[in-house]
C-alpha cells in the first residue's frame, strides 16, 4: 500500500513540475509532508488502520476544501459514474421496475440478448443464477450487480410469465447495451417538434441529429430542445451540438484557468438545424453543457431561451486516473459564455453546506416563483453579439422569458401519494390487463392520446392505497379535483410508456407543462 501511495505521489509531482516548474520544489516538500503522516500514522497509530481508507479520506478531503466540483471517486464509483456518459455498460437488456420486491420487465431492449433469448414486456425475473431475487427485500443496486455481467457471460434467469402455472428459465448471453440520451422526440404541433434529453454523452450528438432528422420527416419546422434537469456531461458533446444550430466560426463557449490558457470551442457549421426558429426549455438543474449550449443560442440570438435561471455550474474539471482505477476531478478552468459571462455561480471555498443550499435558498426567496423577486445589478449585465439584447452574468443562464415553478399543481395529497410510489406502482400491478385493453382498442398512440381517458376503477385504487398506507384522503373538493387530475395524467403517461416508449411518456405529460405551452406560442408568433 505504501509503494502504491509512493507511485500516485509521484505522479502528481511529474504533474506539478510540468504545470509549474518554478514552484517544483516546494511542491515536492509538502507532498513529502504528506507522504510521512500517512506513513507515520499507518505504522504507529494504537489501532490497525485502513491505509487504503486513510489515503482515500486523505485525498477527499484535500479536494472537499478546493471548490464544489472538484472530487475523488474510488474505482467502483468511478465506473458507474462513467457508464451514462460512455453510452454502454454490458448487461442483459431490459428496462424493469420493481414492483412488490419482484422485477417487472418493462421492455426489452429491441434487439438486444433479452429480446433475442424470449424475454418479453410483463414478464417478472424472479431468480438469476440460482439465487432468489424476488419478495427478498433486495436493493435495486444489488440486482442491477447480478443482471449486469461481462461480455459473453450467461445469465440463468427463472421467470414468471402470465397465464402459466411453472417458471419459465432462460440462459441469456450478456451483451453491449447502449445508453441513451434522448429520451424523447415528438411533435407538439403539427410544425413544432421537441426533443429532450438527460445529459452530454460521447452519442448525444449522433442521437440528437437522428432525432432531428425524423421529426423533419414527419414535417417539423421549429424546435424545442428541453434542457430541463439535464445535469450536463461532455464540454465537446456541447459544442457539437452547437454546432447544429450555430453557423461555422461562431463561438459555443471558451475555457480559462490560472495555469490553463483559453482555449475557445467553435462552431462547425452542421447542418441538422440551421434556419429553423429554436426555443431551449431550462430550469433550475440544468447545468454544466446544457448551459453552454442554452448561453451560446442566447449569446448568438440563435433562439429564446425560456424557463427559469440555471444551476450555475461553470467550473471545468479535468480527470485524473490514478493507478487503481480510481479518479481525482480537479477543477482547472472555467466556462464562458460568446459574450464573456462567467456561468460559475459564486461560492465560499470549504463552504459545501451553503453551494449545495442554494436551490433551497433560491425558493425560499421567491426566485423559482417569482419574477419581481430577481433583482439583479448593472454590474452583471452583458449584451447579446448579433441584436444587442441585455443578457445577465453572475451565474447561470437567465432566461428570456420566465416561467414559475407552479406548486399549484402538486397539491399536498398528491405529493404524499407520490412519495409512496403508489402512482407508478398501480400502473405496473395492472399494466399487463391494460396493455392487451390498449394494444387491442386503440392503433395508434395517437388515437390513444386523443382518444383514451384512464379508468375511474384505476384512480380509486390509488385512493384506496393511499388510505391504507394511513394518508388522509378527505380533502376539499378542489384539492380533491386537481388531485384527481395529476393522477389521471401521470397514469395514462405512464401506460403510454410501457406500451410504446418515453416519447410518448413525455408527449402525454406535457400537455399543460408551462414551459413547452410558453414555447409553443412564442414560436408560432
Amino acid at each position: 500500500m505504501i509503494r502504491l501511495i509512493s507511485v500516485v505521489l509521484s505522479l502528481f509531482v511529474a504533474g506539478c513540475v510540468t504545470a509549474l516548474a518554478q514552484d517544483a520544489q516546494e511542491v515536492e516538500k509538502e507532498f513529502r509532508k504528506l507522504f510521512m503522516a500517512t506513513a507515520t500514522v499507518n505504522n504507529y497509530y494504537v489501532d490497525s488502520v485502513d491505509t487504503h481508507k486513510l489515503v482515500e479520506d486523505a485525498i477527499s478531503g484535500m479536494l472537499l476544501k478546493l471548490d464544489p466540483h472538484s472530487s475523488y471517486t474510488n474505482a467502483e464509483e468511478t465506473k458507474r459514474l462513467n457508464e451514462p456518459l460512455q453510452g454502454s455498460f454490458d448487461g442483459i437488456g431490459i428496462q424493469f421496475n420493481l414492483l412488490e420486491d419482484t422485477v417487472l420487465v418493462i421492455q426489452p431492449v429491441p434487439k438486444g440478448p433479452s429480446e433475442r433469448a424470449g424475454i418479453v414486456a410483463g414478464d417478472r425475473i424472479v431468480s438469476v443464477a440460482d439465487t432468489v431475487i424476488a419478495g427478498v427485500k433486495m436493493s435495486r443496486e444489488e440486482i442491477m450487480s447480478r443482471l449486469r455481467g461481462k461480455r459473453g457471460s450467461i445469465a440463468h434467469l427463472g421467470v414468471k410469465r402470465e397465464g402459466l402455472k411453472e417458471l419459465i428459465y432462460f440462459d441469456v448471453k450478456r451483451d453491449k447495451i447502449p445508453v441513451h440520451s434522448v429520451d424523447a422526440a415528438f411533435m407538439v404541433t403539427p410544425e413544432i417538434g421537441l426533443i429532450r434529453f438527460n445529459n452530454f454523452a460521447q452519442t448525444t450528438h449522433g442521437e440528437m441529429i437522428e432525432a432531428i432528422d425524423a421529426l423533419k420527416a414527419k414535417g417539423m419546422k421549429r424546435l424545442i430542445v428541453d434542457l430541463t434537469q439535464n445535469g450536463g456531461g461532455f464540454l465537446q458533446a456541447a459544442a457539437e451540438i452547437g454546432s447544429e444550430f450555430l453557423p461555422a466560426g461562431d463561438m459555443v463557449v471558451y475555457t480559462q484557468g490560472r495555469v490553463f490558457p483559453r482555449q475557445e470551442f467553435r462552431s462547425r457549421g452542421g447542418t441538422a438545424f440551421q434556419e429553423g426558429r429554436l426555443a431551449i426549455l431550462v430550469d433550475e438543474y440544468s447545468a454544466s453543457a446544457a448551459e453552454i449550449l442554452a448561453g451560446a443560442v442566447q449569446d448568438h440570438d440563435r433562439g429564446v431561451v425560456i424557463g427559469r435561471r440555471t444551476f450555475g455550474k461553470g467550473l471545468v474539471q479535468r480527470p485524473l486516473d490514478l493507478p487503481d482505477g480510481s479518479m481525482i476531478r480537479l477543477t482547472v478552468a472555467k466556462y464562458y459564455t460568446p459574450s464573456g459571462r462567467c456561468i460559475q455561480k459564486p461560492y465560499e471555498k470549504g463552504n459545501q453546506m451553503e453551494y449545495h443550499m442554494d436551490l433551497i435558498n433560491r425558493f425560499n426567496h421567491g426566485e423559482l416563483t417569482n419574477v419581481d423577486s430577481i433583482h439583479l445589478p448593472d454590474s452583471l449585465k452583458f449584451y447579446t453579439l448579433k441584436e444587442g439584447r441585455t443578457v445577465y452574468g453572475g451565474g447561470g443562464i437567465m432566461p428570456d422569458y420566465f416561467v414559475p415553478l407552479d406548486t399549484t399543481k402538486t397539491t399536498r395529497l398528491y405529493r404524499e401519494i407520490s412519495a409512496k410510489n403508489l402512482v407508478v406502482s398501480n400502473s405496473l400491478r395492472y399494466l399487463d390487463k391494460l396493455r392487451k385493453r390498449i394494444t387491442k382498442d386503440y392503433d395508434s398512440f395517437e388515437a390513444y392520446r386523443d382518444e383514451y381517458s384512464v379508468p375511474q376503477w384505476l384512480i380509486d385504487r390509488v385512493y384506496s392505497d393511499a388510505k391504507d398506507k394511513g394518508i388522509n384522503i378527505d380533502v376539499s373538493p378542489e384539492e380533491k379535483r386537481l388531485t384527481t387530475e395529476r393522477i389521471a395524467l401521470l397514469l395514462k403517461a405512464l401506460l403510454a410508456r410501457d406500451v410504446w416508449d418515453m416519447s410518448e411518456y413525455f408527449a402525454i405529460i406535457y400537455k399543460d407543462n408551462e414551459m413547452v405551452l410558453k414555447a409553443v406560442e412564442l414560436l408560432q408568433r
